[in-house]
């Protein structure tokens, strides 16, 4: 049968299917809400806010489509793709979706052409620009090439030991001024304000993520999660003592907030600090503290009324001292009699966490025992006590859109390793690439790049204005999902060599599955964020 040739691409049809959608995700929403409790609607919400993200993702890909013929291409395959999606979830589920059976039909004739086998085999390859400004493709491609020849060299290594991140990484990063994207000019820093902080960020951290999520791609937002939270709320003297610290690599800080029992329940942490002869004590549990061996400090979230009725109200952030250590785990301990003090004496243990990937960096669970910690370290000073909630989430306002980029330089790892096996890989007398399967499969990893790219960019673009919060949230959880799907799909291509840990696939798909877990795991994200922020707008 002869192959068809490639169709013209159709921004209107493609318009028009994602106006369908975005209908179809409207009238769920409106069921949620009809609810009453989220709860009592927990696998539609789900479900909806997920398709509300990929709705979202369609429109900034057609938005792109208008570069030209090829980046048109990539944005009717996307959306295509994105309709036929959102169908799966609701076939046999019409009435509780609250749209009619044929709510696609006018759209259908256009999912069908874009959605041909022998359409997406035939565009294998097509990839698309950035179109980034030239000052953002400079940034790129600096950071491409450190990734290049300082990450990927040792990525492998560090993976498979579970070793800890080469200093040199760390000073390399430094040097680059990568620790102070997000510090302010004044302090040391490189952020100047508006697009170029958020966008460049974005950059950056994909290619980054590109040479290794583990010992790159999370390493600088480290200094920028406590950066953002002393800017929010620190004192003038917290901010001249740890900003230039921080943006210099001279300090390098962990974040201590989760607690077993509560995960993203942050509200309700138990961990205590309580008053003393100047300062605090420091008595709890804290999990999940990334990077806590070798930081300097930690950014620690501790509850300063006892009272716990007052959930967040009742919580302070503290920048907590620490000596170095290594990935194997540690024990410090404090003397109060060095000082003056008549506290008992003061530990700190952390118990490194084993993980199936993103290994460099080291996740602990530390224990505090009466941590002394000077009152000049509680970020506010005085004003700053009860305020730690929100000056925590000031630190993590960018967290979701850098997971986001993290994901987009895994799955494009994954997807060029894939490319470059399938084309040199020879199966049955032909190379793999030259397979229908392949292509095809080639043709919708680069399309869920470019496109979840586009939408990180403007994601970006739209924090730098103060908003763009709930497209943050959105766009997390839609790229991290796809960042399984690209790096299981490039492990398969590899066929068994793709299960052998020579090959860096393997590594790219442990690596993105944490993904979807950190920074909002992926069912507390779409339910307690995206649905509730969807539901709310309609009832507002």
């Amino acid at each position: 049968m002869p192959e068809r040739a490639v169709p013209e691409p159709d921004l209107i049809a493609a318009a028009l299917a994602v106006r369908l959608a975005g209908e179809a995700v409207g009238a769920a929403v409106r069921t949620v809400a009809g609810a009453g409790d989220i709860d009592a609607a927990q696998v539609l919400a789900y479900d909806v806010a997920h398709a509300a993200a990929a709705v979202r993702t369609a429109e900034a890909v057609l938005d792109y489509g208008r570069h030209g013929d090829d980046e048109a291409r990539l944005a009717c395959v996307f959306v295509a793709d994105a309709v036929s999606e959102l169908a799966g979830r609701v076939v046999g589920r019409e009435a509780l979706w609250g749209i009619a059976p044929d709510w696609m039909a006018s759209v259908a004739e256009f999912v069908a052409t874009w959605r041909r086998p022998e359409t997406l085999a035939a565009i294998s390859g097509l990839e698309g620009d950035r179109h980034l400004d030239p000052d953002f493709e400079l940034v790129r491609e600096t950071f491409h090439r450190f990734a290049e020849e300082q990450l990927r060299p040792r990525a492998e290594h560090v993976h498979r030991a579970n070793a800890d991140i080469p200093e040199e990484v760390i000073a390399g990063l430094a040097e680059m001024g990568a620790l102070g994207l997000s510090i302010p000019e004044e302090f040391g820093g490189f952020a100047s304000g508006g697009d170029s902080d958020y966008l460049g960020m974005v950059v950056a951290t994909e290619e980054l993520s590109w040479g290794s999520l583990g010992i790159g791609g999370s390493l600088i937002t480290r200094p920028e999660i406590l950066g953002r939270a002393l800017l929010a709320g620190g004192t003038d003297e917290q901010k001249r003592r740890w900003l230039p610290a921080l943006a210099s690599g001279e300090v390098m800080n962990a974040v201590a907030v989760t607690e077993p029992d509560y995960g993203s329940d942050v509200a309700n942490i138990v961990t205590a600090a309580s008053q003393t002869e100047g300062g605090w004590l420091v008595n709890g549990v804290k999990t999940w503290c990334t990077f806590a061996a070798r930081a300097d400090v930690l950014m620690l979230l501790a509850r300063t009324d006892p009272d716990r009725s007052k959930a967040h109200r009742g919580l302070s952030l503290f920048v907590v001292e620490k000596d170095r250590a290594d990935g194997t785990g540690f024990v410090l301990t404090q003397d109060p009699a060095a000082d003056g003090r008549s506290d008992p004496a003061g530990r700190m243990e952390g118990r490194p966490i084993d993980t199936l990937g993103y290994r460099g960096m080291h996740s602990y669970e530390i224990a505090f025992e009466n941590w002394f910690v000077p009152e000049a370290d509680l970020v506010g000073g005085p004003d700053g006590v009860g305020r730690g909630f929100y000056l925590q989430m000031a630190g993590f306002e960018n967290g979701r859109l850098q997971t986001a980029a993290r994901a987009l330089g895994v799955m494009r790892a994954a997807y060029e390793a894939a490319r470059r096996y399938a084309a040199e890989r020879v199966v049955f007398g032909r190379p793999v690439a030259d397979y229908q399967l392949t292509g095809a499969k080639l043709t919708r990893m680069a399309v869920l790049i470019q496109a979840t790219r586009q939408f990180s960019f403007q994601v970006a673009r739209l924090m730098a204005k103060g908003e763009g919060t709930l497209e943050a949230s959105m766009l997390k959880a839609y790229v991290c999902r796809a960042a399984e799907w690209v790096t299981r799909e490039a492990m398969q291509i590899h066929g068994g060599m793709g299960y052998a840990e020579e090959f860096p696939v393997s590594r790219y798909f442990v690596d993105a599955r944490v993904l979807s877990i950190f920074e909002g795991a992926d069912e507390t994200l779409a339910l307690k964020v995206v649905a509730r922020r969807l539901v709310e707008q309609v009832t507002s």
